[in-house]
C-alpha cells in the first residue's frame, strides 16, 4: 500500500510573518535575539521562517 508523501514545510518571508503576528519588524527581530520568537533561516539571499514555528508561536500567545 503506497502512502502519500507529506507536503513540504512552507517557508514564510517577513511580509507574510507580519501578516500573521501582531508584532512589528523590529519587535520580531528583538524577540528572536531574546529567544522569544522562532529563529529565521537564510535561504540564499532570502530570510524565511518555517510556517509551523510561526503557528506554534501564535498558539502560545495568551488569549485576549
Amino acid at each position: 500500500m503506497a502512502t502519500a508523501a507529506a507536503a513540504p514545510e512552507r517557508l514564510l518571508r517577513l511580509k507574510h510573518v507580519l501578516e500573521r503576528v501582531p508584532l512589528s519588524r523590529a519587535t520580531i527581530y528583538r524577540k528572536m535575539d531574546a529567544g522569544e520568537f522562532p529563529k529565521a533561516r537564510k535561504l540564499g539571499y532570502a530570510t524565511v521562517w518555517r510556517e509551523s514555528d510561526v503557528v506554534k508561536f501564535i498558539e502560545s500567545l495568551p488569549e485576549a
